[in-house]
């Protein structure tokens, strides 16, 4: 079956444009992957955010000269659309010999047009190298788990039944790992990223875990179906009180994609790693 992003930018030779075009963003209906999760849109099981962090934004200011700036996207997760990751690096870029005459009216219009093709509010916040700068790099909560010795042979799609729990021992943790891998589902191409998983339900085997996170290695997906992937599949063993998984993706092409999803009403930060 052909994947919905088949006919985006995605994968194809395509022409650079430097003056503001918002018609090059490229939704993509959330509710095909939905289907295949078993998942109703009406009746998500989480709430959650898409954090999107731009490092290659610039426009003109109205004497000529041009102005950078790092920018933050929210999309919420029960979004209709996702945005295709390269339609969404085209209209940036529209922006380059685009003149504003604020940083006001550069927020306001990228919230205007990221919201209309999401069909969800879209919340924008532009801010300086300086301010990215002083707040410096954050480092993942809990227990990181990549040191764990396992043995791994499946790679080519998620293997939720590696999983394994401890019905009887309730916790409270957070766990981590830098080890994720998938692919994009149209080029082929790696995503990286690290993973958080925050819960409290049965305890959950940590090598068990690691071993699932590697099987998603050629696995091909958009970042934002991994992590319900994940998130469900968790939900399933665990039965949790509470669960929220979260990936902070390595950039590709300026952009970087940081799913959050949660049984709870949380307030994501959206701090940089090192390897962002």
């Amino acid at each position: 079956m052909q994947h919905p992003a088949e006919h985006s930018p995605l994968g194809k030779s395509s022409q650079y444009i430097a003056e503001y075009s918002p018609e090059l963003l490229f939704p993509i209906s959330r509710s095909t992957k939905w289907a295949e999760l078993g998942l109703d849109g009406a009746s998500l099981p989480y709430q959650g955010v898409d954090y999107w962090n731009c490092y290659e934004l610039s426009w003109l200011l109205p004497s000529g000269k041009p102005v950078v700036a790092i920018g933050e996207f929210a999309i919420p997760a029960d979004s209709p659309n996702i945005i295709e990751s390269k339609s969404f690096k085209l209209y940036l870029n529209s922006l380059n010999q685009t003149v504003f005459a604020s940083w006001d009216e550069v927020q306001a219009t990228l919230a205007r047009d990221l919201s209309k093709v999401a069909g969800k509010p879209v919340a924008v916040r532009l801010r300086s190298l300086g301010e990215v700068s002083a707040e410096g790099l954050a480092t993942l909560p809990g227990q990181c788990i990549d040191e764990l010795e396992i043995s791994v042979t499946q790679y080519a799609h998620p293997q939720p039944e590696l999983l394994r729990c401890d019905a009887i021992r309730v916790v409270e943790e957070s766990l981590h790992s830098h080890l994720l891998k998938s692919n994009c589902p149209v080029t082929g191409q790696p995503d990286w990223g690290s993973l958080v998983v925050q819960y409290r339900g049965a305890a959950l085997d940590h090598a068990s875990l690691l071993a699932y996170l590697v099987s998603f290695r050629q696995h091909a997906d958009f970042h934002e179906q991994c992590v319900e992937r994940i998130f469900l599949d968790l939900q399933r063993l665990l039965q949790p009180q509470s669960l929220t998984v979260y990936a902070r993706y390595v950039r590709r092409g300026g952009l970087d994609i940081n799913p959050y999803r949660s049984s709870e009403a949380i307030t994501p930060d959206n701090a940089r790693l090192a390897r962002q």
